[in-house]
């Protein structure tokens, strides 16, 4: 099944052409990844496909239906979830309460009853606590739960961001340069957990990366782009013997 399609995507804004006729189809259940250097429209991609921007033209579905121009907190409902390059957690709030946050879109009760101690409020609180430990129990976090976010390693910052955004139940995840920051060891860490993420959950991720360890040892399809445009798309053994790509990027000696 096709989860995901773009079909000829732009974003312009002003004379600039951030995203010039982009299209790719994710299949339910895959890992893709998008490379190419800074300024070359990946985020913007991202931005578009959760409703952040608007298209200047072309379409995007997913699951089947047209999500072209529909708001952020739509899409998010109907199963899209991401992350961003810089983490956003409540940095005084424990793990915890980073991940229930993202919840209680499951609750149920009302906001009247929300400001009394009703028996519906307390069973349903209680419901969200275990779900909440049990997805921290998933991500190797439940022994961290009441610490502050600010106090535990970048690592695990970045874990408590990707397990908030499982708490939406998504079909889809995108992840914004989840390595961003990360040393050697960190990295291969992460790597470990998103292949764990990926089979546990049966996600199709896309993710936007500029280490290339990370992105060869994970994606199943890359995609390069270079000003907007589709440069290269393919596995990462045809990423890395493609000779515009190794001109242009690998060839370099830089990361891309």
């Amino acid at each position: 099944m096709t989860v995901l399609e773009l079909d000829a995507v732009s974003k312009r804004f002003g004379g600039v052409v951030a995203v010039d006729g982009f299209s790719h189809r994710l299949e339910e259940g895959g890992l893709y990844a998008v490379i190419g250097p800074n300024g070359a429209g990946k985020t913007t991609i991202f931005n578009l496909i959760t409703g952040i921007y608007q298209p200047t033209s072309g379409s995007i579905r997913f699951r089947g239906e047209d999500i072209t121009g529909l708001p952020p907190f739509k899409i998010a409902q109907k199963g899209i979830a991401r992350t961003f390059q810089n983490i956003r957690l409540f940095s005084h709030s424990s793990v915890l309460d980073n991940v229930r946050t993202a919840c209680f879109r499951s609750s149920s009760y009302s906001i009247l009853e929300g400001l009394f101690p009703t028996p519906r409020r307390f069973r349903e609180e209680r419901m969200l606590r275990e779900k909440t430990l049990n997805l921290l129990e998933m991500v190797s976090l439940a022994d961290r739960a009441e610490e502050k976010a600010r106090n535990l390693p970048y690592g695990y910052q970045r874990r408590i961001e990707i397990a908030r955004a499982l708490a939406q139940e998504p079909k889809l995840l995108l992840l914004d340069e989840p390595a961003a920051g990360m040393n050697p060891d960190e990295t291969r860490q992460l790597m470990d957990f998103i292949e764990h993420i990926h089979k546990t959950f049966k996600l199709t991720i896309l993710l936007i990366e500029h280490h290339m360890e990370l992105v060869m040892g994970l994606s199943q399809h890359i995609v390069v782009l270079d000003f907007g445009k589709t440069l290269a798309s393919g596995t990462a053994e045809e990423i890395q013997s493609n000779p515009a790509v190794i001109e242009a990027y690998l060839g370099s000696g830089e990361e891309v």
